[in-house]
């Protein structure tokens, strides 16, 4: 969406992105030091490293230049996973308020990720929150809108070098269709659901497929489940 993106469609986004913002500055702001260390979604990370890794949204060419300056080893990082995660793990290091504050100074600004479409920024800042949200069983609502968006995004950029970051779950023969939005994809066996489930899914978050169904989820679901021992 973000490449043939009118003037209204990024309103759209960048309101969507103030949104969930809030909503995470919100959550951030409640929770207590263990729920900070407390594991993500992200495999390695905590819910600081996840929200660490959010303050880095904003980064335009001459604010890399100056990041590496200052922390030369993220350099070493070679691929794109490695410097996410080293980047986060610095960040992470941050005090918990300046961290909060950090998210909080994006809302309401239009500043993206050098390289990274709006639509790119959405999406992440929608999966974070639940990566941080559901290990902790808080309840973070996805707008229908902004999650259709963010996996309309995610599809067709999946296979591109921004999609590197995700774990690829086998989806490409399957149908997958929202119930909430009007977006809809592929061809085979359905998972459906609300728009939420199926960008959880996407991004390679299995919790996703909680909130989906379809014999295509049922098949997932088999998958994940860890094989029974014979005795």
């Amino acid at each position: 969406m973000a490449s043939r993106a009118t003037a209204a469609d990024l309103d759209l986004i960048w309101s969507e992105i103030d949104d969930q913002r809030i909503r995470t500055v919100a959550m951030l702001e409640g929770l207590t030091a263990d729920q900070w260390d407390h594991p993500s979604l992200c495999e390695g990370w905590t819910v600081r490293h996840v929200a660490a890794h959010l303050t880095l949204q904003r980064q335009h060419v001459p604010d890399i230049v100056r990041y590496l300056a200052r922390h030369p080893s993220v350099l070493g990082a070679v691929t794109l996973n490695r410097t996410i995660d080293r980047t986060a793990r610095l960040q992470a290091a941050l005090p918990t308020d300046e961290i909060i504050t950090r998210i909080r100074a994006g809302i309401g600004s239009r500043r993206h990720n050098s390289f990274i479409a709006p639509a790119g920024s959405l999406s992440d800042t929608l999966v974070h929150a639940q990566d941080m949200a559901i290990p902790l069983g808080i309840d973070v609502d996805m707008r229908p809108t902004a999650a259709g968006i963010a996996v309309d995004h995610i599809w067709a950029t999946r296979h591109g070098w921004t999609g590197s970051v995700f774990r690829q779950l086998p989806l490409d023969g399957y149908h997958l269709a929202a119930t909430d939005t009007d977006w809809s994809v592929g061809s085979g066996p359905e998972i459906t659901g609300p728009a939420a489930g199926l960008l959880l899914l996407v991004t390679g978050r299995r919790a996703g497929l909680a909130l989906l169904d379809g014999d295509g989820a049922a098949q997932l679901k088999m998958e994940a489940q860890p094989a029974r021992r014979h005795t």
